[in-house]
């Protein structure tokens, strides 16, 4: 069922404080700039924060700790925290973890609880170890007041989830004009399932992890002729928070803010938050055209490469053309890390053995095997 009007009366604005992103001094978090950051985004009206465990290796709950919860009244914001699957074995380890979360996070209580990082994967984990019915007997206990999922899997996922579990109060999915429609994300598809089973939705990656604020020359170029016809000043950033905050569903839009101009340049967008208008969307489609036409793997993410002729050498194929394109689109060094992250237990582009079974199966008839030596030469050269 959505979320009640009381719900909606205790969040200030649609703009929240993601903290995966915190500023660091070498390996800490620079806790005094977290608190002149936290202190701005508070004076200014809002008063949504989000972590996880995960999150800089626990530091981030720590922050919060120190940065927000020691300084501010516990009801004068709202915290959000989420269970992720790593920290969990069995149904019996959910409740000292989440206790220890609590106590990392200097609170007594979570105003959201979020079943992290759901997929059909770590769903089938999650239903066995009970850890739904867990949050919600939390939520019967005072410790959370809502529950949701936050959610990385394709719409059909989606809606079996929320058809499972009804009681969930909000969703979080990853949404931005960059991965609207594109394939391997499908945004605009699992917005609809939301809004199909009536749930609201938060909003994480507005602006693809810092990818939509340096854009390519051709896309940046539509950006600058729009400000100059118009004579706006608004940002990269901000066009990308006002676009995912635009749709009627979303209830918050989450931004991980590592500066405090990031932090001025947003809450500048969000504070006076007024919806884009027709001509603004038109704008955005023409650069999220561009972005797409710069895209030189074509890859739509269907997975009949590896799901209906198992690559032997356990090749996350459509994953690895992702991060090809995302690092040569957008120049995203970051790629080059996630790359060893995903192929760090085997299945590096250069491990293909050019047997061409995924290629019989391909709709849109790629030379996968070509396109796997181009990310091999990428990343691994």
């Amino acid at each position: 069922m959505p979320l009640n009007n009381k719900f909606f009366n205790e969040i200030k604005g649609n703009f929240g404080f993601g903290c995966m992103r915190l500023p660091m001094l070498e390996k800490e978090v620079d806790t005094e700039q977290v608190k002149r950051m936290a202190d701005y985004f508070i004076e200014n009206g809002f008063n949504y924060f989000d972590t996880a465990h995960g999150y800089i290796g626990g530091k981030s709950e720590t922050a919060i700790r120190e940065c927000v919860a020691s300084r501010y009244p516990r009801e004068s914001f709202l915290l959000t925290d989420k269970l992720t699957g790593s920290y969990f074995e069995k149904e019996e380890d959910i409740r000292p973890f989440f206790s220890s979360q609590l106590e990392a996070c200097g609170v007594e209580y979570f105003d959201f609880y979020l079943m992290h990082a759901q997929n059909a994967n770590n769903f089938k984990k999650f239903k066995a170890c009970r850890a739904y019915e867990t949050a919600m007997a939390l939520r019967e206990e005072g410790l959370i007041k809502h529950f949701g999922i936050s959610f990385h899997d394709t719409p059909e996922v989606l809606d079996m989830i929320l058809g499972e579990y009804p009681q969930i109060e909000v969703v979080q999915i990853q949404f931005n004009y960059a991965d609207y429609n594109d394939p391997s994300v499908q945004s605009r598809r699992c917005y609809e399932v939301c809004v199909k089973h009536g749930k609201p939705v938060i909003i994480m990656e507005p602006v693809k992890g810092g990818n939509l604020v340096d854009l390519p020359e051709s896309a940046q170029r539509i950006f600058d002729d729009f400000r100059a016809e118009k004579g706006c000043t608004s940002s990269n950033a901000a066009f990308a928070v006002r676009f995912a905050a635009s749709f009627p569903n979303v209830c918050m839009v989450l931004s991980g803010m590592s500066t405090i101009e990031q932090m001025e340049d947003n809450v500048g967008a969000m504070k006076e938050f007024v919806p884009m208008s027709d001509e603004e969307f038109g704008m955005i489609e023409r650069v999220r055209s561009e972005l797409e036409a710069l895209t030189s793997i074509k890859c739509t993410s269907c997975r009949y490469c590896i799901t209906d002729n198992e690559c032997p050498m356990k090749i996350e194929i459509p994953e690895l053309f992702s991060c090809y394109n995302t690092k040569t689109v957008f120049n995203n060094q970051r790629m080059v890390n996630y790359y060893g992250f995903i192929t760090k237990d085997g299945g590096k582009a250069s491990d293909c053995l050019k047997c061409g079974m995924c290629e019989e199966v391909c709709p849109q008839h790629l030379p996968i095997r070509d396109l796997l030596e181009k990310v091999a030469e990428e990343f691994e050269s």
